[in-house]
C-alpha cells in the first residue's frame, strides 16, 4: 500500500492535484450546511485549506501557485466578461454615483484599517490582511502579497503573515456583513413600499400619446427623431382605429394614437414632443401585447448569427425591409432602448413586434438558436487572459511612490474582461458565454483559489487566532468591516438620497459580499441590487488593488 501512500505525500503534480481537489470537495460538501439559515457557500473551500495545512499537509509551492494564480485570473477574468456587456450601460443609470459612494466606502474602510495600525502594534502586512479580510476581497490579497514580494522579495513570512491575517478576518468580515445588511434594513428600507418594491433592470418607459403637438404635424417619424433632444422607438400607430407598423418614413398627424417607448427620464419631454399623455397603464406586468393586437404578435428573438456581433441596429434596417419594431433589447438581464446605433452583440434578447410571417423572417435573419450561444468561445477567453496579464503587468509611476504600481494579476484581467464583454463585439470577436458557462469559470476558478490560499495559510492558523495578538486581528477586522458600511450606507441614504436597493447593492459590491444581498428583503426584491452591485464590483476591484499595494509602500 506504499503506492497509495505516496499518492497523497510525496510532491508529484498528481499529489498536487489530488490534494486540491479533496481540500475542495470537502469544502464544498461542508457549504452546504447551514446554520441559521446562514451558510458560508464556497468560503469553507478556504477553510478546509486551511485545516489541511494545520495538519501538516503540503503540495509542491511552484505547482501550489500556479493552481492558486491561474484560478484566481480564471474567476477575476469570467466575472468581468460577465458584468462587460451591461456595465456601461447600468453605469450610466446612476452608476457614477453609486461608483463614487463606493469609492468612499473603499476610503473609509482603508483609513480605518490605517487608524488600526497607528493605534496598534499590528505590522503592515498583516494589516492589509485584516483589511482584505475584513472586507471579504481575495484579490486585494493577492494584490498586497504581490506589493509585499516586489519591495521585499524575500519576505516570504511577512507574505504568509498577510494570508494568514486574512483567513482569520475573513469570516468575521463574511458574517459582519450579513448582519450589517439585515441591520440597515431594519434602519433604511422604506417601511410603506416593502411589498412594492418592484424595482427592476427595465430602464425603458411605455405610453400612449395623442398626436396634438403642431410642430409634429405632417413630419415623419426620422425628421422628428432628428429634432428631437432624446431616444425614443414608436412601436404602434392608431388612426381611426385602424393599427398601422410605422417606418421612419411614416407621417405623423394630428390625433393619431402612438405608442412610445422611451428612457424613463425623458418621459416629460416625449409629452411635450408628442402632446397628450393617455392614462392607459402600458408598463404594468402581465400584459398580453399578442391579444391586444390580433393581427400582430410579439417575439422575443435571440442574436445568435456571427456576423451580426457589433453591428449597427440601424444598419440592418429591419424595421423598413420587413415593416417589424423593435422595441427592446434586453442585454445581460438590463434593457436597453433600440437605438440606431446601438450595436448588437450575441446572446441579445430582442423584443419584435409585427406580422407574423415578417417576425418569423427576421428571426431567421437574427439567427434565434440558442443551442449555438451554449458553443464556448475559448479563443477569446485566452486572448483576454493574455492580454489582461499583459495590462495588469505595465508598471505605473505615482509621483511621490518610489515604487511604481502595477494591477497585477487581480486587476488587469478584470478590466480586460469588462472591455472585452462591452466591447469585443465591435471587432467582431465573440465574447459571449451562457450564464451557467461563466458561472461554471468563475466557480472552477474561485474555488481552486481558495483551495490554495488556504493550504498555503494553514500551518499555524489556530495556534495564531487563539492568541491575544489573535483575538486582537479579529477585533480590527469587525471594526474594518462595520464602520465603513454604516458610514456610507448613511450617508448614501440620507445625503445623496440613494435608494435602498441601490445602496445595499453599492454596499455588497464595494465589499465583494455578493452574499448579504439575500438578507436585503422584500425591500429589494427584483434586480436592482444585483445590478448596483455589478456596476460598483469592477470599480471597487480595481480601487481595493490599487489602494492595497498604496499602502503597503506608503506604510512599509
Amino acid at each position: 500500500m506504499n503506492w497509495f501512500t505516496e499518492l497523497f505525500t510525496e510532491h508529484t503534480f498528481i499529489q498536487a492535484v489530488m490534494i486540491l481537489s479533496l481540500i475542495c470537495a470537502t469544502g464544498l460538501a461542508l457549504g452546504r450546511i447551514k446554520v441559521f439559515g446562514v451558510s458560508l457557500g464556497v468560503t469553507f473551500v478556504f477553510f478546509a485549506g486551511i485545516i489541511a495545512g494545520h495538519f501538516g499537509i503540503t503540495i509542491n509551492p511552484e505547482m501550489l501557485a500556479l493552481a492558486q494564480n491561474f484560478g484566481l485570473i480564471l474567476y477575476i477574468y469570467s466575472l468581468g466578461l460577465q458584468v462587460g456587456p451591461g456595465f456601461f450601460s447600468s453605469f450610466k443609470q446612476g452608476g457614477l454615483k453609486l461608483n463614487l459612494l463606493a469609492f468612499l466606502l473603499i476610503i473609509t474602510g482603508s483609513l480605518t484599517a490605517i487608524a488600526a495600525f497607528w493605534l496598534t502594534d499590528i505590522s503592515v502586512p498583516d494589516t492589509v490582511g485584516l483589511l482584505a479580510g475584513a472586507v471579504t476581497n481575495t484579490p486585494m490579497l493577492g494584490a498586497g502579497q504581490q506589493a509585499l514580494l516586489q519591495v521585499a522579495p524575500d519576505n516570504v513570512e511577512a507574505s504568509n503573515s498577510m494570508a494568514m491575517a486574512c483567513a482569520v478576518a475573513y469570516p468575521f468580515g463574511l458574517l459582519g456583513m450579513v448582519l450589517s445588511v439585515m441591520l440597515m434594513k431594519k434602519l433604511l428600507a422604506p417601511k410603506t413600499t416593502e411589498k412594492a418594491g418592484a424595482a427592476n433592470t427595465d430602464n425603458t418607459y411605455v405610453a400612449e400619446y395623442q398626436i396634438s403637438n403642431p410642430a409634429i404635424f405632417g413630419k415623419t417619424i426620422m425628421e422628428v427623431r432628428k429634432n428631437a433632444d432624446c431616444q425614443f422607438v414608436i412601436s404602434r400607430i392608431w388612426k381611426d382605429e385602424k393599427l398601422i407598423i410605422p417606418t421612419s418614413e411614416t407621417v405623423l398627424e394630428k390625433d393619431e394614437h402612438v405608442l412610445v417607448i422611451s428612457g424613463k427620464k425623458d418621459v416629460e419631454r416625449i409629452q411635450t414632443l408628442f402632446g397628450h399623455k393617455e392614462n392607459t397603464d402600458w408598463n404594468k406586468k402581465g400584459i398580453d401585447w399578442n391579444a391586444i393586437d390580433s393581427q400582430l404578435v410579439s417575439r422575443k428573438i435571440l442574436v445568435t448569427k456571427p456576423e451580426h456581433n457589433g453591428a449597427r441596429l440601424g444598419d440592418l434596417r429591419l424595421r423598413n425591409s420587413y415593416g417589424i419594431n423593435i422595441t427592446r433589447v434586453n442585454r445581460a438581464g438590463i434593457d436597453l432602448l433600440p437605438s440606431r446605433n446601438l450595436r448588437l452583440q450575441l446572446g441579445d434578447k430582442l423584443t419584435i413586434v409585427g406580422e407574423a410571417r415578417a417576425v418569423e423572417n427576421v428571426s431567421i435573419i437574427l439567427g434565434n438558436e440558442a443551442k449555438q450561444l451554449k458553443n464556448p468561445n475559448l479563443l477569446s477567453l485566452f486572448i483576454g487572459i493574455i492580454l489582461g496579464l499583459v495590462l495588469g503587468s505595465i508598471p505605473i509611476i505615482i509621483p511621490g511612490i518610489s515604487t511604481p504600481i502595477k494591477l497585477g494579476i487581480a486587476g488587469g484581467p478584470i478590466i480586460v474582461g469588462i472591455l472585452m464583454g462591452a466591447f469585443g463585439p465591435r471587432f467582431h470577436i465573440a465574447t459571449y458565454t451562457t450564464r451557467s458557462a461563466n458561472l461554471m469559470l468563475r466557480q472552477l476558478g474561485l474555488t481552486i483559489y481558495l483551495a490554495g490560499l488556504g493550504l498555503s495559510a494553514g500551518a499555524g492558523f489556530f495556534e495564531t487566532v487563539f492568541t491575544l495578538e489573535g483575538l486582537k486581528w479579529v477585533a480590527v477586522s469587525i471594526l474594518i468591516c462595520v464602520l465603513p458600511v454604516f458610514i456610507t450606507g448613511f450617508a448614501a441614504a440620507k445625503i445623496f438620497k440613494t435608494e435602498y436597493a441601490d445602496n445595499v447593492g453599492m454596499l455588497c459590491g464595494g465589499m465583494a459580499n455578493p452574499f448579504a444581498l439575500d438578507y436585503a428583503g422584500p425591500a429589494s426584491e427584483g434586480e436592482d441590487p444585483a445590478v448596483a452591485y455589478a456596476t460598483v464590483y469592477p470599480v471597487s476591484i480595481f480601487l481595493r488593488v490599487i489602494s492595497a499595494q498604496i499602502i503597503i509602500l506608503l506604510l512599509g
